[in-house]
């Protein structure tokens, strides 16, 4: 597996080795040792994941800006069908990037996986017409815990790759969401 850093050096970008032939391909998207490698070689500390996730959401829709308030959490995101434009929005306010932003295409083509650390919201715009994304968790999800930021906050500025002229499909919190206190 090959790491990158991103424009924000915290999040990070994992390749995986891909085998493949006529009949398909195998790779590995992940193994504990591996990562306490890579992350430690890279100057990280490996993460330890606890939950995993499945999601679909259907074309347009757009899920985030999420966080945990006291309970951050980590998240490995790989997209397993379709195709999506993932966001992380460092929310840590001591930070140098705090309110920065960083977005990656992640698809079950391309095979990336993105690896957001706690103190990061985070969201995704569906881009195929659907998608099903994995995530591994740092933390255990505590829904009296979680926090929103709006999706599209001026301040932040993310550059989403929206259809002209096609409205996001938000659920009621993400469309009420406020802006990043700063």
């Amino acid at each position: 597996m090959q790491l990158t850093t991103t424009a924000i050096a915290d999040v990070l970008l994992l390749e995986p080795k891909v085998f493949g032939d006529e009949r398909g391909f195998f790779m590995e998207t992940y193994r504990e040792s591996e990562f306490k490698s890579l992350f430690t070689e890279a100057g990280f500390i490996a993460p330890r994941f606890v939950q995993e996730n499945m999601s679909r959401s259907a074309k347009h829709v757009l899920r985030g800006l999420h966080f945990q308030k006291t309970k951050p959490q980590g998240k490995l995101i790989r997209v397993v069908s379709g195709e999506i434009f993932d966001v992380a929005v460092d929310i840590r306010q001591d930070s140098a990037t705090f309110g920065q932003w960083v977005g990656q295409i992640l698809s079950a083509e391309n095979r990336l996986q993105l690896y957001i650390p706690p103190g990061f919201a985070h969201g995704f715009l569906t881009l195929s017409d659907y998608a099903d994304i994995i995530y591994k968790c740092t933390d255990y999800y505590a829904p009296e815990d979680e926090g929103h930021v709006a999706w599209n906050d001026t301040d932040i500025g993310i550059d989403w790759p929206l259809t002209k002229g096609v409205m996001p499909v938000l659920s009621d919190k993400d469309a009420n969401a406020a802006k990043l206190a700063r």
